[in-house]
């Protein structure tokens, strides 16, 4: 090595780092997910099909679709309730775009723990002439409603 005409000192090479042996680690197993059913993923007493825009069930939330015709079924079983429910969607298919359902909050019922709002709820999502549901305005019976969205027969 020359030395600096102008009497600068040279830093020396960086010396490469000594070679680790490192053996891999073999991936660690995804975190298994908890188990949830559909009914858990609703948001805010809301639902929406897979491929449904986002944008629809804002808009049924606000009002703009309307509901048509409107079943209760306070005082019914949990079974006769969703076979209620089903009958009057396949109905309701070819003349409405948007139809309350009238379930109740469980109020009444033995311990105060709602019976007809999670099993219509989940009757609904089942159900394959729906594209959502959301609670109804508190003016049309709050969460002891759900105005549901059906798709075009």
């Amino acid at each position: 090595m020359q030395a600096d005409p102008r009497g600068r000192v040279h830093a020396a090479p960086p010396e490469a780092p000594p070679a680790r042996v490192t053996t891999p680690r073999p991936a660690a197993p995804p975190a298994p997910k908890p188990v949830v059913s559909d009914l858990d993923e609703a948001i805010d007493g809301a639902w929406l099909a897979p491929g449904v825009d986002r944008r629809e069930l804002r808009k049924l939330r606000r009002g703009d679709h309307a509901p048509v015709r409107r079943l209760d079924l306070h005082g019914l079983s949990g079974a006769a309730a969703v076979a209620q429910a089903k009958q009057f969607i396949d109905g309701a298919r070819a003349t409405c775009r948007c139809v309350a359902i009238v379930h109740g909050r469980g109020l009444r019922s033995t311990d105060n723990v709602a019976i007809l709002k999670p099993r219509v709820r989940e009757c609904l999502q089942k159900h394959p002439g729906v594209l959502a549901f959301a609670d109804a305005p508190r003016s049309d019976g709050g969460d002891g409603a759900v105005y549901v969205l059906l798709k075009k027969h």
